[in-house]
């Protein structure tokens, strides 16, 4: 057997704000949503032109409270192509939640608080 990354799911609080976000901070764009039919919740898939993996976005009708993530440390990582620009383009929005300068890598935070580790492509 062979298992293949397909997505990521995060809960989001909302639609435009997330995907504005991610647009921005790491140029990832809209590749599909899928709507419940009684409006309970939506799906909005994001790609980044390259890779086949997707992060999904998930909407609940009925959450509109900011989620609980806890002490979870976990995270998605990017590789950017200049990470000076990106850093400069990070800082400029306020997203850098934590840097290590010492292990050439920080970290930014979406609009509900989820964390993605940038690194520079070797």
């Amino acid at each position: 057997m062979k298992a293949v990354f397909n997505h990521c799911n995060i809960n989001i609080t909302n639609i435009e704000k997330s995907v504005a976000f991610y647009k921005e901070a790491l140029g990832l764009e809209v590749l599909s949503q899928k709507e419940a039919s009684d409006g309970s919740f939506i799906l909005t898939y994001l790609g980044d032109g390259v890779s086949p993996f997707r992060l999904e976005l998930t909407w609940l009708k009925d959450h509109c409270q900011p989620y609980e993530l806890g002490e979870n440390e976990s995270h998605i990582c990017l590789t950017v192509d200049n990470y000076e620009e990106a850093h400069a383009l990070h800082e400029k929005m306020g997203c850098i939640c934590f840097e290590n300068e010492a292990m050439g890598l920080y970290f930014i935070h979406d609009p509900d608080d989820y964390w993605f580790e940038i690194i520079p492509q070797k």
